[in-house]
């Protein structure tokens, strides 16, 4: 049985191989069933150990498998090998089933697409370094599967490389999350250095034994790391990347944003918990990071006119809710609105890829309207996927992972009156954007007409994906409601439990006030973008909105910070030392060819008069000797 647990990262990876190599030979119908198929297989097979292990526990808290070894060299050791235990399961159960919803949908979405063997390749492979990641029992190996996700979201926000501005986008991505991912090998390098292996579990253990809370080496290494899960998930200071990434096609926007990289420092944190706990101020500033992402993300959304940046930057708040609940300990929180968030945000996504494609690519939510009758499936399944993220209160599964996480908040030991206003701002915000969307664009009059109807490939995932938005967070219910706790009981099997605050008479009144504002955003979006939309024309051209739009001028700060004097400094370097002995080289080079290429004019009697000289020089030498 155990295995398996190789075969499940193993199947995408060569799914890709097989692509790339025979990819040219292979229709169009064999790649896509191809690239789906595999990881369609791996999330059967992740279902089939999962059930294994759950029968296993609390007996048996993860299962370990050594492939082969892969490096040795004096101290420094490091398998392929995967381990797989609750949180690593929940991942895997979100990469390939929701991964497996994704690729089906992508069959039809790029079936006219000249680059649609490559699509599959890049996307099985982003799948497969995914899965490393969150099965690595190492965490050089982790580190492998992060990178591997940094180079595909390259390839991939960049697929459509003929229009500059996706490669741009591209590069920024790339650039910005290394940043991130320096700090984190640099801590990497601490560990291994402080405790002589790679091993998870071994280094979480070594740090609780041997560095004290609070100790400078404790922090300096949790912050080093949280500055790569900060790149990798688009939080604050590093979150401008992610609304350009919707440069690539929108199956791409899904599966990034839903189950794959930007849930990979979610991943980080709450794999490495142990050495988090020994830096409690640097579990204080992930709360606060958290708390200021997803209010700044928030009021940035509410300014966007582009369909996939309002989601690009939902997704940034959201994943900001999720290290709000990692700040305050609440671990099972966290991970259980990552899985809730991958049902909603791919749906959301895929449904805005069939609006945007049945539309002839437009991206304007100003431009469309009017659909709700024209493309009635989709309408329906966006709606739910709103609901869900606006956490319409009681009938979506968006409603029970945000109120648990806003209830955490306040209730943990490092919560707080101050993190639960943040969450509850959040959460109003969420709620107006996500149906200010509905409503301008389903609703009203028609400003583009549908030219044609999405199939069945491409409706089914986002049936499924609804249906999984409204029942998938009756799992974990609060007291309140039915005091049920399957999620929490499965994954605190790997991570500790929340401590709590002698509060809970006050849960029933905090979730009131939750539902309250929920459905307070819904209203004032109905009034605002339904019954009175001319109010709102007024903030559409203000600077605040322009403000919004532009997400909070970060971009134009970090231009003028760090772009523009770098620039500068490159234009002042320009004709330094080094620069002019390279210069001369060349330059020499370029000389020495010219006076070569002399002898090759294309002049056949020069060709003879060059040979009978040569032939007459040699004879000459000879004579001589």
């Amino acid at each position: 049985m155990k295995t398996i647990i190789a075969l499940i990262p193993a199947l995408p990876l060569l799914s890709f191989l097989i692509l790339v190599l025979f990819g040219g030979k292979l229709s169009r119908k064999v790649a896509g069933w191809i690239g789906a198929g595999s990881v369609g297989i791996a999330a059967l097979l992740t279902v089939i150990i999962g059930i294994d292990l759950i029968n296993a526990l609390p007996g048996v808290k993860s299962y370990s498998v050594v492939v082969w070894q892969w490096m040795h060299a004096g101290n420094l050791s490091a398998n392929i090998a995967f381990s797989l235990d609750a949180l690593s399961l929940v991942f895997c159960f979100v990469i390939t089933f929701v991964g497996f919803l994704i690729h089906i949908y992508s069959i039809g979405f790029m079936a006219k697409d000249e680059g649609f063997t490559r699509f599959f390749a890049y996307m099985n492979l982003f799948v497969s370094s995914m899965l490393i990641l969150v099965l690595a029992d190492n965490i050089l190996l982790m580190y492998l599967g992060w990178e591997g996700v940094g180079l595909c979201s390259y390839l991939l926000i960049g697929f459509w490389y003929k229009e500059p501005e996706n490669g741009t986008a591209a590069r920024k991505a790339f650039i910005i999350t290394r940043i991130g991912d320096t700090a984190m090998i640099i801590g990497i390098f601490i560990l291994f250095v402080s405790f002589g292996t790679f091993n998870i579990q071994d280094l979480m253990h070594l740090a609780s034994a041997k560095w004290a809370i609070g100790s400078s080496i404790a922090i300096l290494t949790a912050a080093l790391l949280l500055g790569g899960a900060l790149g990798k998930s688009a939080q604050l200071p590093l979150q401008t990347w992610l609304p350009d990434a919707m440069a690539g096609p929108s199956p791409v926007s899904a599966l990034i944003h839903a189950a794959t990289m930007v849930t990979a420092g979610v991943y980080l944190i709450a794999r490495t918990n142990v050495l988090f706990s020994l830096a409690p101020i640097v579990q204080t500033v992930i709360a606060v990071i958290g708390a200021l992402t997803l209010l700044v993300a928030g009021f940035s959304a509410l300014g966007q006119h582009d369909l996939k940046r309002i989601l690009a930057y939902s997704t940034i708040s959201q994943i900001g809710y999720m290290f709000l609940a990692l700040g305050v300990g609440a671990y099972s929180g966290a991970i259980f609105h990552f899985m809730i968030h991958a049902f909603f945000k791919a749906l959301l996504f895929l449904a805005a890829g069939v609006v945007i494609q049945v539309l002839d690519e437009e991206h304007d939510i100003f431009k469309m309207g009017g659909l709700r009758k024209k493309i009635p499936v989709v309408f329906l399944t966006f709606l739910i996927g709103s609901a869900s993220l606006s956490a319409l209160p009681l009938v979506t599964a968006g409603f029970y992972s945000k109120d648990a996480i806003l209830w955490f908040a306040y209730s943990s030991n490092s919560g707080g009156m101050v993190l639960w206003l943040a969450g509850i701002v959040g959460a109003f915000l969420t709620a107006l954007y996500s149906f200010r969307m509905i409503f301008i664009t389903f609703y009203g009059e028609a400003k583009t007409e549908p030219s044609f109807n999405a199939g069945r490939l491409m409706t089914v995932p986002l049936i499924i994906l609804a249906v999984l938005s409204v029942i998938g967070g009756f799992i974990e219910l609060p007291a309140s409601l039915g005091n049920i706790h399957l999620f929490s009981d499965l994954v605190n099997n790997t991570l500790p439990a929340v401590a709590i605050r002698n509060v809970e008479h006050l849960e029933w009144l905090f979730q009131i006030l939750s539902s309250l504002i929920a459905l307070s955003g819904i209203y004032l979006a109905y009034r605002w973008y339904y019954l009175k939309p001319q109010y709102m024309e007024t903030f559409r051209i203000s600077r605040l909105n322009h403000f919004f739009e532009k997400g909070f001028e970060f971009d134009t700060l970090y231009q003028v910070l760090i772009e523009k004097p770098i620039v500068w400094l490159a234009e002042v370097d320009k004709k330094d030392f080094f620069d002019l002995l390279n210069i001369s080289i060349a330059k020499l080079a370029i000389r020495l060819n010219l006076i070569l290429s002399i002898a090759q004019n294309g002049k056949l009697r020069w060709y003879l008069l060059s040979f009978a000289i040569g032939i007459a020089l040699i004879l000459t030498l000879m004579m001589k000797q």
